[in-house]
């Protein structure tokens, strides 16, 4: 399979699906690291800048990608995921990401989950919040710091034996067992 590669001569897509490996979305352009079947452009966006325009992309697809980044050592490659989805999303864009829940053994059972990520992580990607409670992860005082602006909204994939129990109970069990949420569903729409 040829690989094709990002350039201004290549036709810049509107919906990215980042980490599709086989499972691309039908109507995104698939993004991963591996040149396999259903991939269109093979880059590692772990650090590099994108190779797509700033706000040119309509649309972001990312399921179980994110989980696989790391912000251990200084080497803040969620940081730079965020900040360049943000960088190449048109303003009002959304982006779906779903990853396995912290608390989950979807996390803890992959040997190349690299960390988990939590609720409190999407608050760092808004710039008012993160000047009160956490100025020194922005750009503006650190280097590898946030530059994005997302508002951002989730929910949980549940344990199928708690489908068919209350929401007074749902709550109850994220908040107290492990293995009550297998995923997390979050929708960051870039301000």
């Amino acid at each position: 399979m040829a690989t094709k590669k990002a350039s201004s001569s290549t036709p810049q897509p509107t919906k990215l699906d980042i980490g599709c490996g086989k499972n691309k979305r039908e109507g995104f352009t698939g993004v991963d690291q591996y040149n396999m079947e259903g991939v269109d452009v093979v880059f590692d966006i772990r650090k590099a800048k994108w190779p797509w325009k700033d706000d040119s992309i309509e649309e972001v697809h990312c399921a179980h990608f994110i989980e696989h980044l790391t912000n251990l050592n200084d080497c803040w490659e969620r940081v730079h995921f965020f900040n360049e989805l943000y960088r190449v999303m048109k303003k009002g864009a959304k982006c779906a990401l779903i990853f396995p829940h912290w608390a989950s053994t979807r996390f803890y059972g992959d040997p190349t989950h690299k960390e988990p990520l939590s609720e409190m992580a999407f608050y760092y990607l808004d710039p008012a919040w993160r000047e009160t409670q956490a100025p020194h992860s922005d750009i503006k005082w650190n280097p590898n710091g946030y530059s994005c602006n997302f508002e951002a909204t989730w929910g949980y994939g549940m344990h199928q034996s708690l489908l068919s129990r209350n929401q007074e109970y749902q709550q109850f069990a994220l908040a107290n067992y492990k293995e009550a949420a297998t995923d997390m569903h979050v929708t960051l729409t870039k301000r």
